[in-house]
């Protein structure tokens, strides 16, 4: 059976991530080292992306959301999270990921909105928010 893939607000993933299950996957190119990130979130590169889904797993370890964006979250937010739900489906193996979302209006949207973005260079981010 298919995984369903759910939208998210900005505000909603605010509340959200206050919880320690919740990860933010951030699949955005080249962008997210000049235009900063959400304070946190894992990096993996739409371009790359289904050859890390192993990785990305194991970095998720103990998170049962994740919660994909890209700039804007029509494309590459969605496919990836489209690709992780089906290679989950095929290993009919989970890995404790319960729910798969994607953020409303991506990071773009997170950021106009005034929300904590962080512009560290540091993998995995250590979460300062400015």
């Amino acid at each position: 059976m298919a995984r369903s893939i759910t939208y998210i607000t900005g505000s909603q993933l605010l509340s959200l991530k206050r919880r320690p299950n919740i990860a933010v996957v951030d699949v955005r190119d080249d962008e997210r080292s000049y235009d900063g990130h959400i304070a946190g979130s894992l990096h993996y590169a739409s371009d790359t992306f289904s050859e890390k889904i192993p990785n990305l797993i194991q970095a998720a370890s103990g998170k049962d959301t994740l919660v994909f964006h890209c700039a804007l979250s029509q494309v590459r937010g969605p496919k990836c999270a489209r690709k992780l739900a089906d290679y989950l489906t095929e290993l009919k193996e989970d890995g404790g990921i319960k729910n798969i979302m994607v953020l409303e209006r991506g990071y773009n949207g997170w950021e106009a909105s005034g929300r904590p973005v962080c512009r560290c260079t540091e993998i995995p981010c250590k979460g300062e928010s400015t």
